[in-house]
């Protein structure tokens, strides 16, 4: 990576910083509904984690800790969200305590790659990353390392995530590699706005982005003691990726006739 890890880290808190109050009067996160006992984390990610009833969870990268409180929701018995900005983890924390949860879910602002450390040592059955993070993270290997070491003996770590081939792909048919999908150097931008209220007048827009091969995340998870045990690879995603890609019950897929390309996947790797 050519960019310094200070530049790349500043850049992109700062711009998540600036987003934050913008997200957190957003109807895409409805937090008058969360309070009120809406939203959830999605299905398909309940169904694969399964009952967490009495369960440790940590959730890396939570942003505003919506889907940290869904598992404690869920009946977790602890659930601690971790992330970088500093306004996300008070908006969390107000969450928590708008909705009662303030005594099973507690919320930590540090770095992803300080992880160990920011949370005392300490392991947990369930090592939780939700969809939209990895791309933030320059070095895979150390965040495996990283995100491995919280994993308590039995438990395990789970991953829900955009296909990084859906990040390679061309905008206006998803059919057509735009970029290297192997290629590990950040992907600079510029742009105002957000994906929950388009062009807004913002400041804070330079990011760093990265793309991470499914053979790297599974390669270095494996390194680090985890046992693979499922790898789910999706058609579908929740966003539109690409502008042929069609809606329907809330999912974006190809119009049937169109090669299809993975999208999402999803992945459980557990510690003996």
């Amino acid at each position: 990576m050519t960019t310094r890890s200070e530049d790349w880290r500043e850049a992109n808190r700062m711009m998540w910083d600036e987003r934050v109050p913008i997200h957190a009067a957003s109807r895409f996160y409805d937090q008058d509904g969360f309070r009120n006992g809406g939203g959830d984390v999605n299905a398909f990610e309940a169904e694969e984690v399964g009952d967490v009833t009495g369960k440790r969870l940590v959730h890396l990268q939570c942003h505003m800790g919506q889907d940290t409180l869904s598992w404690a929701r869920r009946g977790a018995a602890e659930v601690v969200g971790l992330d970088f900005s500093e306004p996300a983890v008070e908006v969390a924390r107000g969450l928590a305590a708008d909705t009662g949860l303030a005594e099973r879910a507690s919320f930590v602002a540090a770095d992803v790659y300080d992880a160990r450390t920011a949370l005392g040592g300490r392991t947990f059955d369930i090592v939780y990353t939700g969809i939209g993070a990895l791309c933030w993270l320059p070095d895979i290997e150390a965040w495996a390392e990283v995100a491995a070491s919280l994993v308590a003996p039995g438990g395990f770590l789970y991953l829900a995530e955009f296909h990084p081939i859906a990040n390679v792909l061309d905008w206006d048919t998803g059919t057509r590699f735009e970029r290297s999908y192997l290629d590990r150097e950040a992907a600079v931008y510029d742009k105002a706005g957000t994906y929950t209220d388009g062009e807004l007048e913002t400041q804070s827009n330079l990011s760093f982005e990265w793309n991470h091969s499914i053979g790297a995340v599974v390669s270095a998870l494996a390194a680090n003691g985890l046992r693979i045990e499922f790898l789910h690879e999706r058609d579908w995603t929740l966003f539109r990726h690409c502008g042929s890609l069609e809606q329907a019950e809330g999912r974006f897929r190809q119009p049937q006739g169109m090669p299809r390309a993975p999208m999402m996947y999803s992945l459980k790797a557990s510690r003996m």
